[in-house]
């Protein structure tokens, strides 16, 4: 939760706007919270039938913009599509899912977003040691596209991202790419 707090106060300071999956509660809430305390904008997009298990009406009209999608596919796509880059803090199995398809998408060329793993106390390690193994065994034949990276410490994410951001618009012969929402 402290992890989760400090991010949104960090994507306030470098004056992002947040993109997330909408919930109140929880960590994904303590990052809203902490983006929306220090001054920052946030974007919250959840399916209708998620509203009163992951968050509070009312919390949820705190945000500066609320999307309401018909269901998870929708929401992840919307995420997706207004998202410059994608962090995934310690979670469960729907964290898991949505970094693994972010992934996926990098692998089959569907973008080049930077992707970051916040590895707090290692909670991602198992993580980084299957991907290991899947690209030791062949399985990630395209694993110079599924290059997350892992930042141990909530204060270097957005300088990760923000390096990462640079290469990529350096790599592309100086096109302008600006992180502005994440």
């Amino acid at each position: 939760m402290a992890a989760g707090r400090a991010l949104g106060r960090e994507i306030a300071e470098y004056g992002l706007r947040l993109v997330y999956g909408g919930g109140t509660k929880g960590i994904m809430g303590a990052v809203a919270s902490g983006t929306l305390s220090g001054g920052g904008q946030v974007t919250g997009i959840i399916p209708e039938f998620l509203i009163d298990m992951e968050a509070t009406r009312h919390s949820l009209g705190q945000l500066n913009e609320l999307i309401v999608t018909p269901d998870m596919h929708a929401r992840k796509h919307t995420m997706f599509e207004r998202s410059d880059a994608f962090v995934a803090l310690p979670g469960g199995i729907g964290t898991l899912e949505e970094i693994v398809e972010i992934m996926t998408w990098a692998q089959l060329g569907r973008h080049e977003k930077p992707m970051v793993f916040a590895n707090i106390n290692g909670f991602w390690d198992p993580m980084m040691e299957l991907m290991r193994h899947m690209t030791d065994e062949g399985f990630l034949h395209t694993a110079h596209r599924v290059q997350p990276l892992i930042v141990d410490e909530v204060s270097g994410i957005i300088p990760a991202i923000m390096a990462q951001a640079a290469q990529l618009a350096a790599d592309r012969d100086g096109e302008d790419e600006v992180i502005s929402k994440m």
